[in-house]
């Protein structure tokens, strides 16, 4: 059995979430948001991600998504095809007694998923930096937004940001 997908992700107001695969600010609150969502859950994301964060994240298992036959890293799941990622994710939330399997990016791993998500978790980061990595567009009509809180900047967060919920209209 295939659980919901949920898609977590900073997206700054140009489209960037990244560049030289790393984060462009500095939101300490995103980035609590970012552990409540997948803690517990399985993460899907693709091997740059992966290696940008450096290891697997306490609490939660991850799968990683890549080409790269030879890819191998301690304490993770290896998938080599979106279809059995979510299955290698599906399986996993079964075992961890969750309701989802979370997508964690980068941008092709974002772009792979968004048809297939239930909920999108975004924050929309009220800055435009220069980058490399840009979430892809999608149809927002086939979501509603069933929750926004907007958070000003502060000695945690270097820019203001709105979190947004969007959930996948019947």
């Amino acid at each position: 059995m295939t659980l919901p997908l949920i898609l977590v992700v900073a997206v700054a107001e140009n489209g960037v979430i990244g560049r030289d695969n790393q984060l462009l600010w500095r939101l300490k609150t995103d980035l609590g948001r970012f552990r409540r969502l997948t803690m517990g859950r399985p993460m899907i994301m693709g091997r740059k991600t992966f290696q940008s964060i450096g290891k697997p994240l306490p609490g939660r298992e991850t799968v990683v998504l890549t080409r790269d036959p030879g890819f191998a890293a301690e304490g993770v799941h290896v998938a080599h095809s979106w279809e059995e990622a979510v299955a290698k994710g599906s399986e996993l939330a079964a075992r961890m007694g969750t309701d989802a399997v979370a997508v964690a990016g980068g941008a092709e791993i974002y772009a792979r998923a968004l048809p297939h998500v239930q909920t999108i978790f975004l924050t929309e980061v009220h800055a435009a930096p220069e980058g490399d990595a840009v979430f892809p567009a999608f149809d927002r009509s086939q979501f509603r937004e069933i929750r926004r809180e907007d958070h000003p900047k502060g000695p945690d967060d270097e820019h203001p940001f709105t979190f947004i919920d969007l959930e996948r209209r019947p």
